[in-house]
């Protein structure tokens, strides 16, 4: 009879499911007393306590198949003895957790998730990581103050409602800090559960069970969770399973990209990741993951031929594990996400010495089989406009004697602490961030900001907000118009980027002329062409970007560009190479001075502002860059050369493109 009933069982996937007219349900647990608790799914009334059958139980997974039920009329909990068990692969939970209030363990009530939705033909967009400009962001915090300005504020649709803005910054692809289900506020059963409490106030805790357990608001949510359910809290309504599904169509209709960080810490079973991540690729259609948490299977995970198309972050990925020395991934889906970049540049940008290699390194890696994301803030760490206004963190509200939280943030407050009214002070910061900007999207990986770094959001120093559910972390959108430069900046860069493939290349640009063109398709000088000084006090260099080696649209080459940089606090002076007959040299942007753009081609004679004849050698350029400061300058045709009627056709052609403002 038992090895009979045993055949009849199929108890996966784990959790409850409705098969053939019953509810199964699967529940792992050691113990024998176990079973499941039905309820009114309206009134919360306990409708039935029923018990697995010693015979209903494979190793130590219990399966039992219930009828008479509506499954869109109950909720249910496991049981083991005395001990109520929410289900961890649930869909989705009863009704709607208010964010910041704790909720008891009995409160978890799964629910059947509605299986009805209209995708509309929905297809994920799988941009290259070469065309990527990503976002990071916190679902709650992006919307939640109240001048978002959108219907519902620190939601899943408040955050589809701002996707019009992210599509004019030039934003592809939004990386969501946790959206799972999770319990923000630790309730007695979690204690000792809980990051950043003190250990000091963890062991009075253990010592003493009934002194009050410190409970400080877990905002980032980088904890175990419920992994199959979207996170309740974040729903304007009760259906946060359907609320999420609209936010990723609407995000696919724009033909934008959601990318999901998922935190698993030990406790996780490695062989439930690749089913969770499977699970939300199947059935909320995202675009990817970022992977976070010690010793995943990664390189499991990277060979899942369901997942073969799925973006997929982590620190590290042994590539020629995954796919042998030879292979070569058909799509590109993996991508490394390190601090390494972090660090190189923000030393540069407040003037380190010693850093030029690390920084030119830097800017032109792109690992072989996989893309990287690189970036100069996120949700750790100082935001941009903290790193040019605070030397030191100021971590005082989360409770911790400001102990808590990086130490070395490679910042500079650019001459004075925290807020401030001088106007030499604020122009410097905004020249800074302007500088971060650049650096940023003229490297040649995949470039990401934190949410209103565009437009120099702050968190008033803090650089471990873990905890700050309030304006310290809520995006105020006020400083979208305050610092408009910052923003109008921005979405030149992103547009530039965009438009030449030259500046975001699918593989890591060589320093060879392996074409033959007569130039290398990235080159260095100094103040001399082709002869970059990298002595341990230079802090300036030209980077040029030879456009023979791109393609736009299918015959034609894009642009030459020149990239002059100067993180030293005095002026300095480089060489521009010279151009093929028929181009010279013309200004797109600086940040030195406003506006930011000279579109319009100089007058016959005159020479572009900042850049002045090179006496000695006439074939080149000579520019001098004020302290602190970047250019960017672009090829076009040359109108006063002596050419035939059709090349006149094109300078003219060429001139009026970038005359054009309406461009960007």
């Amino acid at each position: 009879m038992a090895e009979s009933l045993k055949a009849q069982m199929n108890p996966y996937p784990l959790g409850a499911h409705v098969e053939n007219g019953a509810v199964r349900f699967s529940f792992v647990s050691r113990e024998e007393d176990c079973g499941v608790l039905i309820y009114d799914r309206k009134t919360g009334r306990k409708l039935k306590k029923i018990a697995f059958d010693p015979r209903e139980r494979i190793g130590n997974v219990h399966c039992k198949y219930l009828t008479g039920f509506a499954p869109e009329d109950i909720a249910y909990q496991f049981y083991e003895g005395e001990r109520i068990v929410p289900d961890r692969f649930a869909r989705r939970f009863c009704g709607q957790f208010v964010y910041g209030k704790e909720h008891r363990i009995a409160e978890w009530k799964a629910v059947f998730a509605d299986q009805k939705f209209d995708w509309e033909g929905d297809v994920c967009p799988r941009i290259p990581y070469s065309e990527c400009v990503c976002y990071c962001a916190h679902v709650r915090g992006f919307t939640r103050h109240v001048s978002s300005g959108v219907e519902h504020r620190g939601t899943f649709l408040g955050m589809a409602e701002k996707l019009d803005y992210l599509k004019e910054s030039g934003i592809t692809t939004v990386e969501l800090q946790p959206a799972y289900e999770f319990a923000e506020i630790p309730g007695n059963e979690e204690r000792g559960a809980f990051p950043g409490i003190r250990k000091a106030d963890y062991r009075a805790a253990v010592a003493d069970p009934d002194m009050p357990f410190p409970k400080r608001c877990n905002y980032w949510g980088y904890k175990e969770g419920y992994y199959y359910a979207p996170k309740s809290a974040y729903a304007a309504g009760e259906d946060c399973c359907t609320e999420f599904k609209e936010m990723v169509k609407a995000f696919h209709k724009r033909g934008m990209e959601v990318i999901m960080q998922f935190y698993f810490p030990r406790t996780v079973k490695v062989l439930e990741i690749t089913d969770i991540l499977k699970f939300w690729v199947l059935e909320y259609h995202v675009d990817g993951f970022h992977l976070m948490g010690e010793n995943l299977p990664v390189d499991l995970i990277a060979a899942d031929e369901l997942l073969a198309d799925t973006k997929l972050w982590y620190y590290y990925f042994n590539t020629e594990q995954i796919y042998g020395a030879q292979e070569q991934p058909v799509r590109c889906n993996l991508a490394v996400y390190g601090d390494d970049y972090l660090y190189a540049m923000r030393k540069y940008l407040k003037g380190d010495e010693n850093m030029l290699d690390t920084v030119l390194e830097q800017m032109r890696r792109i690992p072989q089989k996989m893309g990287r994301i690189h970036y100069m803030s996120n949700y750790y760490g100082f935001t941009l406009m903290d790193m040019v206004s605070y030397d030191r963190k100021h971590n005082e509200a989360n409770g911790e004697e400001n102990r808590d939280g990086n130490d070395f943030n490679y910042s500079w407050n650019c001459g004075e602490e925290g807020t401030s009214r001088r106007k030499k002070v604020l122009s410097l910061r905004h020249k800074q961030i302007k500088n971060a900007m650049v650096l940023l999207l003229f490297s040649q990986s995949t470039p990401l900001i934190f949410m209103g770094d565009e437009f120099g959001n702050s968190q008033k120093g803090n650089n471990n907000p873990y905890c700050q559910d309030n304006p310290i972390t809520w995006l105020d959108w006020n400083d979208l118009h305050k610092n408009s430069d910052l923003y109008e900046f921005w979405k030149k860069l992103t547009a530039l980027r965009r438009e030449h493939p030259i500046l975001h290349p699918e593989y890591a640009l060589k320093i060879m002329d392996y074409i033959s063109c007569g130039y290398p398709d990235l080159s260095y000088h100094g103040q001399s062409a082709w002869r970059a000084r990298m002595d341990s006090y230079n802090r300036h260099i030209g980077i040029m970007y030879c456009g023979k080696y791109a393609k736009r649209g299918r015959d034609r080459e894009d642009d030459f560009f020149y990239l002059a940089l100067n993180m030293y606090w005095e002026p300095n002076k480089l060489a521009m190479p010279k151009l093929p007959a028929g181009l010279k040299w013309q200004p797109v942007l600086s940040t030195w001075e406003e506006p930011v753009l000279r579109h319009a081609a100089p007058p016959a004679g005159e020479v572009p502002r900042g850049m002045t004849e090179n006496t000695e050698n006439s074939s080149e350029k000579e520019i001098v860059i004020p302290g602190r400061s970047c250019a960017v300058y672009v090829s076009v045709p040359d109108g006063h050369a002596k050419k035939k009627g059709k090349d006149k056709g094109a300078a003219k052609l060429g001139a009026e493109r970038y005359s054009d403002r309406s461009m960007f």
